[in-house]
């Protein structure tokens, strides 16, 4: 046979390239394992490989000595942990050890039945080596220890750690409301920062899925053991069937050698399994106190000095009972007496020693022994001060602030939206609005004060979406009906999922949030006057532009005082026209101080300085301002009506007239607005301030104008006549 000389492919034919493929898939796997996640994956893998093929018994050797390690290393970092949430992973980490005796069990059990007939060590010299120390050669006794074992596990460390975790999971979510509104109280109170509640915020979340996770993960600890137990007795009478039906071993020899391999098989993972069932329990179980484990416990079992000298005295009388071994008790007893008489010597000497160090820092100073800075009490004069916006929710909505549902801004967020949009619309800056939480209130309602005084509240769905038809049909959505709390409006409560479907119908879909901030716009514009006090009336002047204080000064105080432009301003947010053109509004001012001192008058005077302004705000969406003007004989009624001189000057009518006259007010602009009107109601300037006041009784938003009022290049439109 002639032999031929191989030669090997070009770098560019077949062999190269799988040379290639090779190389990259090496330098995959390279920068793979550099990544933990990748190495997570792999191992994750590899469990899930050993429940489907056999495995040497070295390898299993491997693997038990290697699950004894991981759980005594689970056991250690729990004992030494500060708090539960240092090890949050816990439940990932039981459902990877769960996995892996599972894997191990199943591993264990396909050597024990296809190689138990050949001797002790058929599934590797781990489980022999358990079998023997344990059962003594006798598998009776390994059955007793190893029920034992099962039993201690699954029905007092497992079932006690598991109810620990699901009342600690319980309690954790029914305090998690009273927690964030402490941490929002501390916020409000100025105690912390916003950085700080942060941080406390994702704490507690944290906290509470961690004890959540918990509940769950100590179900499988639970079915670890059950499963332990089934897989034993699986393996004992498949055992002794194999080997007495198909390798002709006599019943009692194949009892004797699949039991004690089974036994060993099960100790070897009920122990590492019974390590990790007491890691659970103490993690859960120290859920409430601080510090490693053995701070915890014996720190506070020898702060009682009287219970160890009681305990020496029990066990020096136990020790001196006829027949008991007192070689035993009174050295326990002589030990406690002992702890008894030095333990309160050595608390006594810490106490001393840190009353020493406070007044070494009180009397130099700081730690670094500069001066120590006076603590200052709360002057009692802070008790005085009031909130002039404070919106105060129940626990049930303290989500809109931290967690917000997806879709929907956070209502600290559209709060600040909301004072930029009023400053630029009114003219000068509301106060903050202050959030606060209040117990009293049921979870899902709100109260908004002005200066400490409830002007309006609500009830919302913090998880769901308010609609609305704006032709005022009949809304054919599945949900809560209610009342929209701004305007009192029908509406429905609906579940996020619906939102497409309302927004299709033609319906006005909003957030929990945009209920409460277009609430809160409304009654920040029916109280606008109250807000601006004297100071901000004074930070209005002052911050005028350069070019302006010329005007400020011939105006201020000569012709008219602060409390008085003040008084013309708060006349003007009343009936929410805006201060924002306020060098036109001192000019008026100036214009009718010359002739009137009446704040009333003035009023009139600069209302129609700034006709053009007014005349805007009123036109509608066809460019014309839609009026219904008063007729002679109500003119002529209210002018006879009035009576005194000035600001005396006051509104004398008869209630029978004023109860005619808001009737048919109120049936002239229902009819308008049924047809999709809001109209402006047009008087004389002489009584213009007297009707609007008998009209913001009953309809506050009605705009109440003068024929002063309307500008010459202003369109109308008169619609009626009351």
């Amino acid at each position: 046979m002639a032999l031929t000389e191989h030669n090997p492919a070009p770098q560019g034919g077949r062999g190269g390239g799988n040379l290639a493929v090779f190389g990259e898939m090496a330098s995959a796997i390279r920068s793979g394992v550099k990544r933990g996640d990748t190495v997570m994956a792999f191992g994750i893998m590899a469990i899930i490989a050993m429940l489907i093929f056999p495995m040497p018994s070295l390898l299993l050797d491997i693997m038990l000595a290697f699950n004894i390690t991981v759980s005594v290393l689970i056991l250690m970092v729990v004992l030494f942990l500060q708090k539960p949430l240092e090890l949050s992973s816990y439940p990932t980490i039981l459902l990877i050890t769960t996995l892996i005796r599972l894997s191990l069990n199943l591993a264990s059990t396909r050597l024990i039945l296809s190689h138990g007939h050949e001797g002790t060590d058929a599934a590797g010299h781990v489980i022999q080596a358990f079998s023997n120390f344990v059962m003594g050669g006798d598998f009776i006794i390994g059955v007793i220890i190893f029920s034992v074992l099962t039993i201690v596990n699954f029905k007092v460390i497992t079932a006690g750690s598991g109810r620990i975790a699901e009342v600690a999971a319980r309690f954790t979510l029914d305090a998690m409301p009273g927690k964030q509104m402490a941490i929002d109280a501390d916020l409000s109170a100025g105690m912390i920062d916003e950085g700080t509640a942060r941080a406390r915020r994702k704490e507690l979340e944290d906290e509470s899925a961690f004890f959540g996770s918990m509940d769950g993960a100590s179900k499988f600890v639970k079915g670890d053991a059950v499963a332990g137990l089934i897989i034993t007795v699986i393996n004992i009478v498949g055992g002794v069937a194999i080997g007495a039906l198909r390798h002709d071993m006599p019943v009692m020899e194949a009892l004797d050698t699949f039991t004690k391999l089974t036994i060993g098989d099960g100790l070897v993972s009920q122990i590492p399994g019974l390590i990790i069932s007491i890691s659970a329990g103490f993690l859960v179980a120290k859920a409430g106190t601080g510090g490693s484990t053995d701070k915890a416990v014996v720190g506070q079992l020898t702060g009682y000095p009287q219970a160890l000298g009681l305990a020496s005295a029990m066990l020096m009388f136990i020790g001196m009972l006829p027949g008991m071994p007192s070689i035993i008790f009174l050295p326990l007893s002589v030990g406690a007496a002992a702890a008894a008489w030095y333990l309160p010597k050595l608390r006594e000497k810490k106490e001393a020693a840190e009353a020493e160090e406070a007044a070494a820092e009180a009397a130099g100073g700081g730690p670094g022994g500069g001066p120590a800075a006076p603590v200052a009490d709360e002057p009692i004069a802070t008790a005085l001060a009031i909130d002039h916006l404070r919106l105060e929710l129940g626990y049930g909505l303290l989500s809109l602030i931290s967690q917000p549902q997806a879709g929907t801004h956070r209502l600290t967020d559209q709060i600040k939206g909301l004072r930029r949009q009023i400053a630029s619309e009114v003219g000068f800056v509301m106060p903050a609005v202050r959030i606060q939480d209040n117990l009293q209130l049921p979870p899902n309602s709100y109260v908004i004060r002005v200066k400490e005084i409830e002007a309006g509240r609500g009830d919302i769905r913090p998880n769901m979406l308010l609609v609305m038809d704006p032709r005022g049909d009949a809304m054919s959505l599945p949900g809560e009906q209610t009342t929209e709390p701004t305007f009192g409006l029908p509406a429905i409560w609906i579940e996020p999922g619906y939102r497409e479907e309302a927004l299709f119908k033609g319906y006005t879909v909003v957030d929990p949030s945009t209920v409460v901030t277009t609430h809160l716009t409304e009654l920040i514009k029916d109280n606008m006057s109250e807000m601006l006090s004297y100071t901000e009336t004074q930070k209005l002047l002052d911050e005028l532009g350069q070019e302006h204080q010329k005007l400020v000064g011939d105006v201020i105080p000569s012709q008219i005082t602060v409390g008085g432009l003040q008084r013309v301003l708060q006349n003007l947010l009343g009936e929410r026209v805006s201060i924002r053109d306020l060098p036109t509004i001192l000019e008026g001012i100036s214009e009718a101080a010359g002739i009137t001192r009446s704040v009333t008058q003035i009023t009139e005077h600069v209302r129609s300085r700034i006709a053009r302004q007014i005349c805007d705000s009123c036109t509608n969406e066809m460019g014309f301002i839609p009026l219904v003007t008063l007729s002679p004989e109500w003119e002529q009624a209210f002018a006879e009506s009035l009576a005194g001189d000035g600001d005396d000057k006051q509104l004398m009518m008869a209630p029978s007239r004023l109860q005619q006259f808001i009737t048919s007010v109120r049936q002239t602009f229902e009819r308008h607005a049924m047809m999709g009107e809001t109209p402006v109601l047009l008087t004389s300037p002489l009584i213009r301030p007297y009707v609007r006041s008998i009209v913001e009784r009953f309809r506050p938003a009605t705009v109440v104008m003068s024929q002063n009022e309307i500008h010459p290049k202003a369109r109308i439109k008169t619609l009626g006549q009351i």
